[in-house]
């Protein structure tokens, strides 16, 4: 189990404001492309003015408020100071009208606060739904980040105050890889503690700027980001979300500290940096951050290259933030790990919940002022994440001697390929590691034998081309062979699901992807009939084995579905029904049935030598 750091006291993200505003009242909280920048205190004022607008509608502490605006400093303010008051709930604005119906209805709202120049499918649902409608809108000319509510429920006016430590200041959803997502409340002393962790180990302070590119409705924007530089005294340049072309008009007008993204980010970042070089030959970044997935380690080479700094890969869940950091100006840095814990107690469990010793592989946990105390819902869906006051991550990793977390998967997308375990996140890494890859996902396919079988979906980097059998040879010199993918299918982008994210175990569903023996022959080699008794022998052990109708003696046995597991098989097969002793390494020497055929007729002639006897010297 990692080391324990000092435990942070978190307050509330009112405590939070007013001391940024009494510190530095005229710093910069918040800048825009052509808008002029908004103080603290002048985010204080704002955030005063939407605490009365809202108790004047009836909505205080603990009023369920859902807000769908687009990216902007209007919503950065809105999180701040709607959390501040009342229990903030971030949607998409870019949600179709089913997402919307399902998030309202399910999580008790009150009120909806909706962009006034919208046609957003939300106000439909929310009426339907009698929901309070509020508008959100902006004057010409003003700060960036100020805004009027206008419309909602004229009802008489409560004295709500601000949130204290306990209350829920955020409710937000996991992304729901396997299932329905689970809903998440985030207390102020949860979210204050994750901010903190960000500012302590991204060594965030007043002189810092974050370019924000991240959406509003996800924690990592809206805690990793806007919170984390308040509670710094720094500042945020909040546009109106991700736009490639845009990026580095963006940066060089406004030359960050920062910047935080995801991998697909940084990857068209970098297919643009060419046409901009100057921009990113004089900056004043002191690191990059890269969270949500394993960066490759060719994008993480590039992209210090071409800005000249460090980049800084981190392991978070919306449950409890950021809690894993590599170090951003003291301790060494280690590519391929998410770093160190960070202000939290952090261990690698078994199935049982016993904690296991470096560097042995189990269920990452974590426990501390930045995790949530349990899903909303009841007992029951929490029984399987909480065990004696640890949250059970769901992710697979290992922490070395050096205390460095290292994540290999999901626990339960490990795919079972005839008893073999193997994790798609190893598998992803190593096909990502190939220059003409930009995305791969591994995923099971149903097999009437194995019960699984590995398949994985590639996107190609633009002007690359690269052929299925060309990734295979890539990644077989780096892979076992029970672990290199039987189906390869390069395609044009990833499906999703309904919510945004991608379901590894819906993919083969999906791209309708059917297991290997039911569909027809492939041809690889062209097919040749058994020419002697041994190899029609073992023709028939093969078929029976890999539960294949037609085998052919130059048909590989591990390109037909064969692993380390069937190869036993087939030696104990051999055995009984040939009565020839095979090697456990036999079939990987000589993996066709001609191949292995005329091994035994290698070793019959062996046999026939007559022994060497000894003799007199004279």
């Amino acid at each position: 189990m990692g080391s324990t750091s000092p435990q942070i006291k978190p307050g509330c993200i009112y405590d939070c404001l007013v001391a940024a505003a009494d510190a530095t009242p005229h710093a910069t909280v918040f800048a825009a492309p052509g808008r002029r920048p908004l103080t603290y205190e002048g985010l204080l004022r704002q955030t005063h003015a939407v605490r009365d607008t809202l108790n004047s509608m009836g909505l205080s502490r603990n009023s369920r408020v859902a807000i769908a605006v687009d990216n902007g400093p209007e919503m950065a303010v809105a999180f701040l100071a709607m959390a501040s008051c009342v229990t903030c709930i971030p949607l998409n604005p870019n949600y179709r009208a089913d997402e919307f119906e399902f998030y309202l209805s399910r999580l008790n709202v009150k009120a909806l606060i909706v962009d006034a120049q919208t046609n957003s499918a939300a106000k439909a649902i929310a009426a339907s739904l009698g929901l309070c409608m509020i508008e959100l809108s902006t004057e010409s000319g003003v700060e960036a980040g100020l805004f009027k509510l206008d419309g909602g429920n004229h009802v008489a006016q409560v004295r709500g105050g601000f949130a204290e430590r306990d209350d829920v200041a955020l409710l937000l959803h996991t992304s729901g890889t396997t299932s329905l997502p689970k809903i998440v409340p985030l207390t102020h002393a949860n979210i204050c503690a994750q901010a903190a962790n960000n500012q302590v180990f991204l060594n965030l302070t007043g002189n810092d700027l974050c370019l924000n590119v991240m959406p509003l409705f996800h924690s990592t924007g809206l805690i990793g980001v806007i919170l984390s530089s308040v509670m710094s005294g720094g500042g945020v340049v909040c546009t109106r979300g991700f736009y490639a072309p845009q990026f580095f008009d963006w940066f060089a007008e406004f030359q960050p500290t920062w910047f935080t993204a995801v991998p697909s980010m940084h990857q068209a970042i970098l297919a643009r940096a060419a046409k901009d070089k100057e921009s990113t030959r004089h900056n004043r970044l002191r690191f990059i951050r890269s969270s949500s997935a394993t960066l490759p380690r060719h994008i993480l080479r590039e992209l210090e290259e071409v800005f000249k700094t460090s980049v800084i890969e981190s392991y978070g869940l919306t449950e409890c933030g950021m809690i894993a950091c590599n170090p951003v100006t003291s301790g060494e840095r280690k590519i391929g790990s998410v770093g160190v814990p960070t202000n939290v107690d952090l261990g690698v469990m078994d199935e049982s919940g016993a904690f296991l010793s470096s560097p042995d592989k189990g269920e990452i946990a974590v426990r501390g002022e930045c995790v949530i105390g349990g899903y909303e819902g009841g007992e029951e869906v929490n029984e399987e994440s909480f065990i004696k006051g640890w949250f059970r991550t769901g992710d697979l990793g290992f922490l070395d001697s050096d205390g460095y977390l290292f994540v290999t998967g999901r626990r339960k997308e490990i795919i079972n390929r005839g008893g073999e375990k193997i994790s798609p996140l190893e598998v992803d890494h190593i096909f990502m590691d190939h220059a003409a890859v930009e995305q791969a996902v591994t995923f099971p396919v149903p097999n009437e034998i194995l019960g699984e079988e590995v398949a994985i979906a590639v996107v190609l980097r633009p002007q690359f081309a690269v052929t299925a059998d060309e990734l295979r040879e890539f990644v077989s010199q780096k892979l076992a062979d029970f672990k290199v993918p039987r189906q390869i299918l390069i395609v044009s982008e990833i499906p999703k699901g309904a919510f945004g994210k991608i379901q590894r175990h819906r993919l083969a569903k999906q791209l309708d992807v059917q297991p290997l023996d039911q569909l027809p022959r492939k041809i690889e080699v062209p097919y040749a009939p058994p020419r002697t008794p041994e190899e029609s022998m073992l023709v028939d052990i093969w078929g029976r084995v890999l539960g294949q109708k037609v085998v052919g003696i130059h048909d590989d046995f591990f390109r037909l579905g064969g692993d380390s597991v069937l190869a036993t098989q087939v030696i104990s097969q051999v055995r009984n029904v040939m009565q020839i002793e095979l090697s456990p390494t036999s079939l990987f020497a000589t993996p066709t049935v001609a191949e292995l055929a005329q091994s035994f007729t290698a070793r019959k002639k062996a046999a026939a030598i007559p022994p060497i006897r000894s003799v007199p010297r004279d």
